[in-house]
């Protein structure tokens, strides 16, 4: 059973900081790529980054490339997105995801190349 739980959300001023935590429960963590996406109220759910956890394919939304950096920890199973330059259009609930083990490519976000979800953890940006 895969498990990702995030952490590290929070309500924050423009212009600040925050880093999320997903740490995946995962056997084996290799192969697969690691995503998150956000969900703003009333928004369908958009992809953000993603990261190979083999390899170094990565892919950015585009409105967050230079401000969002997604990493990972394998040795932890851990990926990590921090966060700079918080704009109020930022906020929403980031949810982090994992595709099954064999995906080749890891340079977009098909939400259905996805199989394993957390719950989600809120992120809120004041102007």
């Amino acid at each position: 059973q895969v498990q990702l739980v995030e952490s590290g959300g929070g309500s924050v001023q423009a212009g600040d900081s925050l880093t999320l935590s997903c740490i995946a429960v995962l056997f084996p963590y290799s192969g697969r790529c690691m995503a998150w996406f956000r969900q703003a109220p009333g928004n369908d759910r958009e992809g953000v980054a993603v990261i190979a956890t083999s390899g170094d394919d990565s892919y950015y939304a585009d409105s967050v490339k230079g401000r969002f950096t997604i990493s990972q920890d394998n040795a932890k199973n851990t990926v990590y997105l921090q966060m700079t330059g918080l704009k109020p259009e930022d906020t929403g609930i980031y949810y982090c995801a994992a595709t099954p083990r064999g995906v080749s490519f890891c340079g977009s976000v098909t939400e259905s190349d996805y199989n394993s979800w957390g719950q989600g953890t809120q992120v809120t940006v004041s102007s």
